[in-house]
């Protein structure tokens, strides 16, 4: 029992699970202030739809947090240390908030349909960001 309270791997597990956290942290702390921005600069009240029982705000805004973390979790891999963790987790985030300010306008009438609860217009809505999502995540990866 000795033995294996002073393993190696055991050692290891105990001097690097305070720094997953504080990593893990650092970086939903960074999506919660990116969905923050997102819901605050978006031209239509997504939470209050959803309170209100509009599907097509819930899938819009869940693509939203799933395009904020791919960017974010790619940041976080390939990042050393909570500083630039938060370096490159804040760019791509603020990045993020920009493609998805152009998506919207390129998309012009979505929001619209959106408001009115029209499920099709949030998946395509969904899919543009998403797809943005996945370069800016491959672009920090290199």
């Amino acid at each position: 029992m000795l033995s294996l309270l002073n393993s190696a791997e055991l050692q290891a597990f105990a001097s690097g699970f305070p720094i997953l956290l504080a990593h893990v942290g650092t970086t939903i702390v960074m999506l919660m202030l990116g969905a923050t921005l997102y819901a605050i600069l978006t031209p239509w009240r997504e939470i209050t739809l959803i309170r209100n029982g509009n599907s097509a705000a819930a899938v819009a805004f869940g693509g939203v947090l799933a395009g904020l973390a791919i960017p974010l979790a790619a940041s976080l891999s390939a990042s050393n240390s909570t500083v630039e963790i938060i370096v490159w987790g804040l760019a791509t985030v603020l990045v993020q908030l920009l493609a998805f300010r152009l998506t919207d306008m390129v998309l012009a009438g979505l929001p619209d349909r959106i408001r009115e609860g029209e499920i099709s217009a949030a998946v395509l809505l969904v899919s543009a960001k998403l797809s943005v999502a996945l370069i800016l995540a491959a672009a920090v990866t290199v």
